[in-house]
């Protein structure tokens, strides 16, 4: 059989000029290499030469896997910042622990995964950059330098040394980004700490030690914490306060989307609440829930005896001025009309007693020796020991918690009647008099004429605008038939200081409409 010959693949045709061109390829690729060798090595002798002369070495993004050998021929003793970013070293040189002027040090986006003993040298070190790193703990010569600001964020962290409390000139600590499940207990022995950042970690709970501290700046968000201590309240420094991203029960959700004020005053109560503060300290916290709503047989008794006692004209200390007989305001109805400033916190009255210490109060003001108001009120108030606490702070939560129905019943008469579902906060709803005035209208047609609305170029209204509505509000609630008594002020809507009024307002004006209506208890 005769042999028949294959043709030629065309790899097999272009074999030898292709064995050529691979060895020319090869010879260019080092020929590429070694250019880029040298100018990196170029540029590493240019930064050890600069730094050298200025004291700041910039060797980051250099793919380095150890620090320059040929640094031993230049003098880095005096270099006082030092940037080895961007690198792929595994460790801290060794070198860098030599250059002991270092005050600041960068190594963040490495490979490093231990820290040397030898860093302890670097005595002059203020800022330490360690981030994004793979350490899995930090070691307890680190906090034997004087550093102001350590950032160890995107680590491999699960907790933190007992020797940090060392770092008393700590400023800034950030250790976002690891898995670390709790913070040291004397973490609060950081007397210089102003920002703590320990974002996106594995925290339950919060240590107390933490109020001690002067933050400026606490972001514990993506965390695990249900529940801000109440001791949080004192961190009167503190500016920001980030904490999304946490399972929080205590405050709850719809107070801490409040901002930090809301949350402060949460904390106040539940201090209240929880330690049997007295009810001296308990007002102050309380002062824009609108606790004056009058208790029978009280609070009108002691407004007319001050009244009565205002005409006689007893004089003060000197025997020239005279009590006033102005009535009090809408936010302090159960005022005195005495000069607080000489009143001490041991010596303030709390409602509930109110009964029991008026009698006494105008006896000692009409007697005839001069006393000043506070030893009256020093004289004729009961002992601490006769008091008691509990009663005083069930009162007020009762009260409190009564009120809190109110509102809800007055969101749910109006929202049930106009059809509408009102936002959480009811106050500001309610502040520009829209709602209400839709309601008069519904009560009775066209007893409001015009209702200023916002548009969508102009989603809120201006005060003034608000401030008619209002007026036009009350205006038809005294046409419909509301007694003035039950009127509540323009202020309580304007401000969002008198729901508890708005809501007698509005019960008036349900009763004008319906006299079986009734929503309050």
């Amino acid at each position: 059989m005769p042999c028949r010959s294959l043709p030629l693949t065309p790899a097999a045709a272009r074999r030898p000029g292709g064995r050529r061109a691979e060895d020319g390829a090869g010879r260019e690729a080092r020929t590429l290499g070694h250019i880029t060798d040298t100018r990196t090595h170029r540029g590493l002798e240019r930064a050890l030469e600069e730094a050298a002369a200025s004291g700041a070495l910039n060797i980051s993004s250099r793919k380095l896997k150890e620090f320059p050998r040929t640094a031993a021929n230049h003098d880095l003793t005096d270099t006082v910042e030092a940037d080895l970013s961007k690198n792929r070293l595994t460790d801290v040189p060794s070198e860098v622990c030599h250059l002991v002027a270092l005050e600041t040090l960068s190594l963040y986006h490495n490979c490093i995964r231990t820290i040397p003993d030898g860093i302890i040298s670097l005595q002059s070190l203020t800022s330490l950059n360690l981030s994004r790193n793979q350490l899995c703990a930090l070691p307890s010569c680190l906090c034997g330098l004087p550093l102001r600001v350590l950032n160890a964020s995107n680590n491999k962290l699960v907790s933190l040394p007992e020797s940090i409390r060392q770092l008393h000139c700590l400023m800034e600590l950030d250790i976002s980004c690891n898995e670390i499940t709790a913070l040291p207990r004397h973490i609060g022995r950081l007397k210089a700490l102003r920002e703590l950042n320990v974002r996106r970690n594995l925290l339950c709970v919060l240590p107390e030690d933490l109020a001690d501290l002067p933050l400026v700046k606490f972001d514990f968000s993506c965390n695990k914490v249900s529940t801000i201590p109440v001791c949080f309240r004192k961190m009167k420094q503190l500016q920001s306060l980030q904490l999304e991203n946490n399972p929080l029960q205590s405050p709850p959700a719809q107070i801490c989307l409040k901002g930090k004020v809301h949350i402060f005053k949460y904390l106040s109560i539940e201090a209240c609440r929880s330690e049997k503060m007295p009810d001296a300290l308990y007002l102050p916290a309380m002062e824009r829930l609108s606790l004056s709503r009058p208790t029978a047989g009280s609070v009108e008794d002691m407004e007319q005896q001050k009244k009565q006692d205002s005409d006689s004209g007893v004089g003060s200390d000197n025997g020239d001025k005279r009590l006033s007989a102005t009535e009090p305001s809408d936010e302090d109805s159960l005022s005195l009309n005495v000069p607080m400033s000489h009143i001490t916190e041991e010596e303030g009255l709390s409602k509930d007693d109110s009964i029991e210490h008026i009698s006494s109060l105008t006896d000692a003001l009409t007697s005839p020796v001069p006393l000043s108001f506070a030893a009256v009120f020093l004289r004729s108030h009961k002992s601490l020991e006769s008091v008691d606490p509990q009663f005083t702070m069930r009162r007020k939560m009762e009260q409190l918690r009564e009120e809190l129905e109110l509102m809800e019943q007055l969101r749910d008469s109006i929202e049930s009647r106009l059809k509408v579902v009102l936002p959480e906060d009811l106050g500001s709803s309610l502040m520009d008099g829209v709602v209400l005035c839709h309601l008069a209208n519904h009560i009775r047609p066209r007893s409001v004429a015009s209702i200023h609305v916002p548009s969508p170029a102009v989603p809120k209204l201006s005060m003034a605008k608000c401030r008619r509505n209002v007026e036009n509000f009350l205006d038809a609630c005294r046409k419909i038939g509301v007694p003035e008594d039950k009127l509540c002020l323009p202020h309580h809507i304007l401000e969002e200081k008198g729901l508890v009024k708005l809501s007698m307002t509005v019960q008036a004006l349900l009763d004008e409409f319906s006299p079986k209506l009734s929503f309050l208890t």
